[in-house]
């Protein structure tokens, strides 16, 4: 798997919560279609911090659970406390997307939110597993995914754009297809599943003050390539700065998600 880009700030965990809150309000009735319901067995693959995975836990009450899989311990500590103080079913446990060690043909859903983007070379792979741990008969994989070309934000400092297409780059040389949003369909049909849904819909978010975007959360990874220093990223910081400290215009961040639901038969 491609080292994931992405540093897991406070900020970053509150725009993993915003990101969450939207997509329950938008997919709440699709989640339910594609089987999170009461007593249903579901895999959120690539949990983050997880805040998803709370939220279709909720469903799956009383007798259902979510089964939490990410690579990245820090994010499954936050996934821990945060199903803890909820008071909902998530069990977490690391794995990789390609190799969750989750038990085959057990799930009723099956979710990949924004983790495609980030392993080049390796998507097919991935939905290929996926696929193998929903039940035989209906069990769903779910993917969320991406359009680049489509997102930005309104009213941000003129760095933004300089972190955008720095970010762009950096996802380039590892082979990332940051518009793989628009191939979602295609990845399940590959894997041998009946593609139930495939759709598109543009997120808008207001971000508070101190969120930045993928771009801003990825600088440790732009530096780390070459691509920014530390003085690029502390001339980001000090713009974002006086731009909140304006208060030029509320911001907005905007990004075209693809949603795709296959069936095993």
């Amino acid at each position: 798997m491609a080292d994931y880009s992405l540093t897991l700030s406070d900020a970053e965990i509150r725009r993993y919560r915003l990101m969450a809150d939207a997509a329950e309000r938008r997919e709440r009735e699709l989640w339910a279609e594609a089987g999170a319901g009461p007593g249903a067995r579901i895999a959120d693959v690539g949990c983050g911090p997880g805040a998803v995975a709370v939220r279709l836990a909720r469903l799956a009450a009383p007798n259902g659970a979510v089964w939490a899989v990410d690579r990245d311990a820090d994010a499954l500590a936050v996934a821990s406390a945060l199903a803890e103080r909820t008071g909902v079913a998530v069990h977490t446990g690391l794995g990789s997307a390609a190799r969750t060690g989750l038990d085959a043909g057990t799930f009723d859903l099956v979710m990949m939110r924004h983790v495609l983007a980030h392993n080049g070379g390796q998507e097919q792979a991935i939905v290929d597993h996926l696929a193998t741990l929903a039940r035989p008969g209906g069990g769903t994989v779910y993917l969320v995914d991406i359009d680049i070309g489509s997102s930005g934000m309104r009213n941000a400092p003129p760095v933004f754009d300089e972190m955008h297409e720095l970010y762009g780059e950096l996802h380039r040389r590892r082979g990332d297809d940051l518009s793989i949003g628009t191939r979602l369909d295609e990845l399940l049909v590959a894997a041998g599943l009946d593609v139930a849904v495939f759709e598109g819909h543009i997120d808008v978010v207001t971000p508070p003050p101190g969120m930045r975007g993928p771009a801003w959360a990825a600088r440790e990874a732009l530096v780390a390539e070459g691509l920014a220093g530390p003085d690029d990223v502390a001339r980001w910081d000090a713009a974002f700065q006086e731009a909140e400290k304006e208060g030029s215009g509320e911001r907005r961040f905007f990004a075209a998600t693809f949603v795709a639901v296959g069936r095993r038969p």
